[in-house]
């Protein structure tokens, strides 16, 4: 137990995580949507064309309930777009294109493109240094 002094008093510190700081809400919903694999499915199936949340559904062997959900995450996110004639809803990609993700996405890769760059060079003195040793 300790002490009540307040030398050892418990001060609660803040962790700031520069990344979180960084990133825009429209990241969580972009990569929130794309985490599952059937939301990234019903993207690809609409690269090729328009199609009805009864075609989405048959398509991927779901209820209507469950595929009017993967469709609404899409919604909010940018990803898709819907508009309804009569009793059918129709489903297209939306506007939001992702640049700004892959934009994001390409910063790490270099970041870690370079670090890689600099461990195979690390590797490749330390490999030169073991030979001249023998």
């Amino acid at each position: 137990m300790l002490p009540d002094s307040p030398l050892h008093t418990i001060t609660p510190r803040a962790t700031l995580n520069q990344m979180v700081q960084h990133c825009e809400p429209r990241f969580d919903a972009s990569f929130g949507a794309l985490s599952d694999a059937t939301r990234r499915g019903v993207l690809e199936q609409l690269g090729r064309a328009d199609a009805s949340i009864t075609a989405l559904a048959e398509r991927f062997r779901m209820t209507l309930t469950g595929m009017k959900k993967h469709v609404v995450i899409l919604e909010r996110a940018g990803l898709v777009t819907t508009e309804k004639i009569g009793r059918v809803r129709t489903c297209r990609l939306g506007v939001h294109a992702l640049r700004e993700e892959a934009a994001w996405i390409d910063n790490y890769r270099q970041l870690w493109s370079s670090r890689f760059d600099e461990l195979d060079n690390l590797v490749g003195e330390l490999k030169l240094k073991e030979k001249a040793n023998e």
